[in-house]
């Protein structure tokens, strides 16, 4: 899992919060919005959760919401590991820059978003 940043066509910036599976590098999900605190990361992934099963392991870097006691606490009650990359290593986490590179030219460069629903859907109907 990884985020993202970009602007609406008003100027506020947007983030978002991809998840892919390592293993069949399979796009999972893309949550927009101005602010991804943990507590929303851990709703997205629940969902995720709902959909796809439960992972053994999440593989991230070491941003603020990643190493929030709430994340890790969420974490821990449903036996999955958090797997933190080396910090300034974002090759340890190659797959997901991957995803974002392609996510980058493939979406986000392509529109002028007017709303976070408006990038949300277009999020949805690309990945």
């Amino acid at each position: 899992m990884d985020f993202m940043s970009d602007s609406l066509s008003d100027g506020r910036c947007i983030r978002t919060f991809n998840v892919m599976d390592d293993y069949n590098r399979e796009g999972l999900g893309i949550d927009v919005d101005l602010s991804l605190p943990s507590t929303r990361v851990i709703r997205s992934l629940e969902q995720i959760i709902e959909w796809r099963g439960k992972p053994y392991a999440i593989r991230c870097d070491n941003g603020p919401e990643y190493i929030s006691q709430t994340l890790r606490g969420w974490a821990m009650a449903q036996q999955i590991t958090l797997l933190y990359i080396q910090p300034g290593k974002p090759t340890q986490n190659a797959y997901i820059e991957r995803f974002n590179r392609t996510a980058r030219h493939e979406w986000l460069d392509l529109y002028l978003f007017n709303s976070i629903e408006h990038a949300q859907l277009l999020a949805t109907q690309w990945l």
